[in-house]
């Protein structure tokens, strides 16, 4: 049963150049500095997530491989509906997880922001803000499954 949600949206990427798709930007100097920031904070936490599930766009998966340089690996997979995903979608995904007890997502908002407020809140139109690398840890209650408003924030990091 799920107990733990990290959620962790991808640093900064560089602007799309002449012709570049935006799922295919890279992240900036500063990006794979902030990614690296966040690795540090998830391992000075022990926050080693079970598994990872990330967004194929080229700056998640950046952002997940320096993320993995600090904290080393872990099972991860590459979940192309987590791109430009709305909060149900999401949601559904991590239904699909709930044997997880620690599990990581990577993505992009404004799905990642609107679903923390989903969780946390149950209204996703409630969100606040998620900056790029930040990292949201949801404790969830372990009684009721994953519903709106059934999680904690535990903690709430960035760069």
């Amino acid at each position: 049963m799920m107990r733990e949600l990290i959620l962790l949206r991808h640093a900064v990427a560089e602007p799309a150049a002449d012709g570049q798709a935006d799922f295919d930007r890279p992240l900036s100097p500063l990006g794979l500095t902030e990614a690296g920031s966040a690795g540090r904070w998830l391992a000075s936490q022990r926050l080693m997530p079970d598994r990872v599930l990330c967004s194929p766009a080229r700056r998640a998966r950046e952002t997940l491989e320096a993320v993995f340089d600090v904290i080393g690996d872990t099972e991860s997979l590459l979940e192309p509906s987590i791109y430009e995903a709305s909060p149900g979608v999401l949601f559904g995904l991590l239904q699909a997880q709930g044997e997880v007890e620690r599990l990581m997502v990577v993505g992009h908002n404004p799905g990642m922001e609107r679903l923390l407020a989903l969780l946390h809140s149950g209204q996703s139109g409630l969100y606040r803000g998620m900056p790029t690398a930040a990292v949201a840890v949801l404790s969830l209650d372990t009684g009721s499954g994953i519903e709106p408003g059934s999680a904690s924030l535990s903690a709430f990091w960035w760069p």
